[in-house]
């Protein structure tokens, strides 16, 4: 499969799997708000690692060690842009009818965890340290 095609379907993926199981466990966030406020990273964190191991070990890696970081971190800003634009259609324009302050400072910091993560696998990976 192209890398390209990857990154998007990975990152389409991985805005999916966390809204699907937020509107699952949507009712908590009425009864336990900050336990729902906990799961939901958790979530995003272990997709996160999960499409960033796929995404790696599906590579040649040999001969780029060096422009790694660099790779993953784009990697996480496109998965990072495609999870605040769906959002967006959503929670902005759809039917969750949430102004952008509230969106911005509810959900989108979340999603800056993307980005964190995988440009720690890239540094690891340029150290020879994975």
């Amino acid at each position: 499969m192209n890398n390209n095609l990857k990154v998007v379907l990975f990152g389409f993926l991985l805005w999916l799997i966390p809204f699907a199981v937020s509107a699952l466990i949507f009712p908590l966030k009425g009864l336990d708000r900050p336990l729902f406020e906990s799961i939901m990273p958790v979530i995003i964190v272990i997709w996160t690692v999960f499409f960033s191991i796929i995404y790696l070990t599906s590579k040649n890696l040999s001969g780029k060690k060096g422009h790694l970081q660099r790779e993953c971190a784009k990697i996480g800003l496109a998965w990072l842009i495609m999870s605040i634009v769906l959002d967006l259609m959503i929670f902005i324009e759809g039917p969750l009818k949430m102004s952008l302050w509230d969106y911005t400072t509810d959900i989108a910091v979340t999603y800056l965890m993307i980005p964190i993560i995988t440009s720690g696998f890239g540094y690891l990976l340029d150290r020879g340290v994975a």
